[in-house]
């Protein structure tokens, strides 16, 4: 196979992890025999820098001329000022809604070898294994009017949240399908005792689960899940929510894995194309350090080639090798232990993709 891979770095340590990202993606090409191309592009700060707009015309068309799109992260305290008409961020959004990017897939598995990396209990964590699938290109991101502005008692400002059926049905359905390949349970997030987008959002789920009968759907308020993700995290399987809530439990479900930096995630809508990026941010603290952990960017690519490319048994190997240099007791600073190895950001790239063979 050949496939034409779009990079976009981003800022930050965005570049150091989508780097070992495609170290590990050039070792299953190598064994497999396969031909990955690595064209990259601006996105972020680095692209208002240099263009003056968050993601160019040309970082667009180049994704849409990729198979998929290997992300790194955006943004930093150079470009945090809240009245500045373009931030970095504006860039990600516009390629979840330019490329009808739905679904935000985000799995958080605990490897028995970092039970203690985590700083809850060992039996709260042990064995979880569930998957969140956000919805990503509505609500709060996206509705309109969202503005600042000055009124008759000093500044104010607005967001809209706005949900139409299908948005929620079509996002439902994919958490579905997911989970009829896992355990064949799906939760459904919501606030249905506050918000009219979560009433709507319940029964159009409830209507979704009563179509897929051999999975099992119940309803949870997000402040409730939130308390569950940290008291008895295995009893979840899938759980689909709005966009604002995914983003919020996703974080703190990354304290079950030991570190954000674990944690990958795919961005898909209809068809292969996806976008494959890890869940934490630019870390401009990090940046140039060789100090960032880059597995959740190698198993970011990991999901690309199983989700855009049709690659199983090549997904499997970089996951396999990842839990093989784990085992082996190397780690990154963000999850070192007592008697654990600790390496930067490029050794441990090199390490994975030194273990990535056939099963």
């Amino acid at each position: 196979m050949h496939a034409q891979i779009a990079v976009l770095p981003g800022d930050g340590i965005g570049g150091e992890v989508t780097a070992e990202a495609q170290k590990a993606l050039m070792a299953v090409a190598e064994l497999y025999g396969h031909r990955f191309s690595f064209p990259t592009a601006l996105v972020g700060g680095a692209a208002i820098d240099q263009t003056g707009t968050a993601l160019p015309d040309e970082s667009m068309d180049l994704c849409r001329q990729s198979a998929a799109v290997l992300f790194g992260a955006i943004g930093g305290p150079k470009w945090d000022d809240p009245r500045a008409p373009v931030r970095p961020e504006q860039g990600l959004l516009a390629l979840r809604k330019g490329l009808g990017l739905y679904a935000n897939l985000r799995p958080v598995r605990l490897y028995d070898c970092l039970v203690d990396a985590s700083t809850l209990k060992p039996e709260v964590v042990r064995g979880v294994d569930l998957i969140v699938v956000r919805e990503l290109t509505g609500g709060l991101y996206f509705g309109q009017p969202s503005k600042r502005f000055d009124g008759p008692h000093g500044r104010e400002a607005v967001d809209t949240m706005s949900y139409t059926e299908e948005e929620v049905a079509r996002v439902v359905q994919a958490a579905c399908d997911l989970a009829r390949h896992r355990r064949r349970k799906v939760t459904s997030v919501d606030k249905q005792n506050v918000l009219s987008t979560s009433r709507l959002w319940r029964e159009v789920a409830a209507e979704v689960g009563a179509r897929n009968p051999d999975i099992t759907m119940e309803h949870v308020l997000v402040d409730n899940c939130a308390m569950q993700l940290v008291r008895e995290p295995s009893q979840f399987d899938v759980l689909v929510t709005e966009n604002t809530f995914g983003d919020i439990l996703t974080d703190e479900a990354s304290v079950l894995a030991g570190s954000m930096g674990m944690l990958p995630s795919a961005s898909l809508g209809t068809g292969k194309m996806g976008l494959y990026e890890p869940i934490h941010g630019s870390a401009p603290s990090l940046a140039g350090k060789d100090l960032a952990n880059p597995i959740a960017a190698i198993l970011s690519a990991a999901m690309l080639l199983r989700y855009s490319l049709d690659l199983f048994p090549e997904a499997e190997s970089i996951e396999r090798a990842v839990r093989q240099v784990l085992d082996d007791g190397y780690r990154t600073e963000d999850i070192r232990a007592a008697d654990t190895k600790v390496v930067g950001t490029r050794k441990m790239g090199d390490l994975i993709a030194s273990r990535i063979t056939r099963s």
